[in-house]
């Protein structure tokens, strides 16, 4: 019997507006949903958010020199060198969701382009997470992989 991938998994369609680990935002794992929602052009990827190492081990494969900076890594992305997005979140109430669903696709919750407009979040989304709401000031740090150097994006 094979090891089933996360994306061979059922799949939950719905579009959230939650509190992420870094900002308000949504998340799904339908990244047409998020498209939609930003009325943003399909041809850009979001940043997979996954509740744990072996998750993101289902996805990519992190180059044995980086792989302790991934692991204590917090409220950081890293950009793999299959070009994919991912950042790992540990111990935060976005957990709460993360656990259940294991991966999310996730982006500000923003019209493209735009400054966050609660209103208009509120009504672009399908589920609502229900604990407070708060906009944190700093965006999660990005770095680019490759199998033996890094490169600060953000």
């Amino acid at each position: 019997m094979r090891a089933t991938r996360p994306t061979e998994l059922f799949m939950n369609s719905n579009l959230y507006l939650t509190q992420t680990d870094t900002t308000i935002g949504f998340v799904s794992q339908d990244a047409s949903k998020i498209d939609d929602a930003k009325q943003r052009l399909p041809n850009k990827h979001y940043i997979r958010v996954v509740n744990s190492l072996e998750i993101l081990k289902t996805f990519t494969r992190v180059p044995n020199q980086h792989k302790n900076r991934v692991r204590r890594a917090k409220r950081t992305t890293f950009i793999m060198p299959n070009g994919r997005s991912f950042r790992v979140v540990k111990g935060t109430e976005h957990n709460l969701l993360l656990d259940r669903l294991k991966w999310l696709y996730s982006s500000s919750a923003n019209l493209s382009g735009a400054e966050y407009n609660e209103a208009y979040a509120k009504e672009a989304t399908e589920v609502l997470v229900s604990f407070p709401l708060q906009r944190q000031g700093n965006a999660s740090k990005i770095y680019r992989l490759s199998q033996t150097k890094m490169k600060v994006i953000r």
